[in-house]
């Protein structure tokens, strides 16, 4: 988790008064780049880290090293567990941290840390919808990033058989309350959604991972060419404005692309992975959409139409 990582790096710092982006990446086996942005990002919550340029030089706190969190002002306190305090909401044990860092502060600081670490509580749950439980193997393929093992996976894709994979884990993300392992398959980058791993078994052999691999980086590459995956079919269709936001919540905000008509009505472009994909979702709006465009997706809508006369009609 990032906010672990933040709070581990000021210790770090604290601790050995000034370090590297390179020192910091070797410490807690991420990226040079990884490693930089966690600096930057302490230094954007208020906390004051400085890079020194030049031979020697680094990162460090100002007004020098600390061995433990008493050397923060007041409102690096805040700022710190401002940052981190958001996590407690969601893993038990980044509470138990949290409360331990507390403790470690000056009395007259406790206070105001405390109110900040409780000022934010995230619900990732969406209205109407239960929260979705974390994968079991979520923690155990943790582990296997840590440590860099080589997992052994059985793998169904949607619309296949299970398939056996060796795989080098590089790292997990969690997107909507769904988790994705990032890895390597025969050296090349491979995404594979949790929920649809059958098995998984750590092995005892090292797992292989670029020096220069980011794990921000490559998920943004991944999202990049899911969404491109998502416009591979569209349509146009006029539509009264006031069900726009029910298509944004239906087929995702990126593919809905709106230009007014007259106060009333808009002129709509909506993408999505597949054309029956656009009629089925927009067969439950009939009878306030107009499809302009394509005729393969009027004709599905006629389709669907007649098929749920025949089977429900009287």
């Amino acid at each position: 988790m990032r906010a672990d990582r933040l709070v581990a790096t000021l210790l770090l710092m604290q601790a050995r008064g000034r370090v590297t982006a390179k020192e910091v990446a070797a410490e807690f086996e991420t990226s040079i780049a990884t490693a930089r942005r966690d600096l930057e990002a302490l230094s954007a919550a208020g906390i004051p880290v400085y890079p020194q340029v030049g031979r020697g030089g680094g990162w460090q706190l100002l007004g020098g090293a600390r061995t433990d969190l008493s050397g923060l002002t007041s409102a690096e306190a805040r700022a710190l567990f401002l940052l981190v305090g958001p996590a407690a909401s969601l893993v038990p044990e980044a509470k138990s941290a949290i409360r331990k860092l507390v403790h470690a502060l000056p009395d007259s600081f406790r206070r105001d840390a405390e109110a900040a670490a409780e000022a934010v509580v995230l619900d990732p749950a969406r209205w109407g919808r239960p929260h979705r439980a974390q994968p079991p193997l979520v923690t155990e393929l943790q582990a296997a990033v840590i440590q860099r093992r080589k997992v052994r996976l059985s793998y169904r894709g949607w619309d296949r058989d299970p398939v056996e994979r060796l795989c080098d884990p590089w790292g997990l993300v969690e997107k909507n309350e769904v988790w994705y392992l990032l890895g390597g398959v025969d050296g090349a980058q491979r995404t594979f959604r949790i929920e649809r791993i059958i098995w998984a078994v750590v092995t005892k052999d090292p797992a292989d991972r670029p020096d220069d691999f980011d794990l921000a980086e490559a998920w943004d590459t991944v999202v990049r060419d899911v969404n491109q995956q998502r416009e591979s079919a569209s349509t146009i269709v006029v539509t009264n404005t006031a069900i726009l936001p029910f298509l944004r919540e239906q087929f995702g905000e990126l593919a809905v692309e709106d230009t007014a008509i007259d106060d009333h009505r808009a002129r709509v472009r909506i993408s999505a992975p597949a054309e029956i994909m656009l009629a089925r979702g927009l067969a439950g709006w009939g009878e306030y959409i107009d499809v302009l465009e394509p005729a393969s997706v009027r004709s599905e809508l006629m389709r669907l139409g007649a098929a749920l006369v025949e089977r429900n009609g009287p």
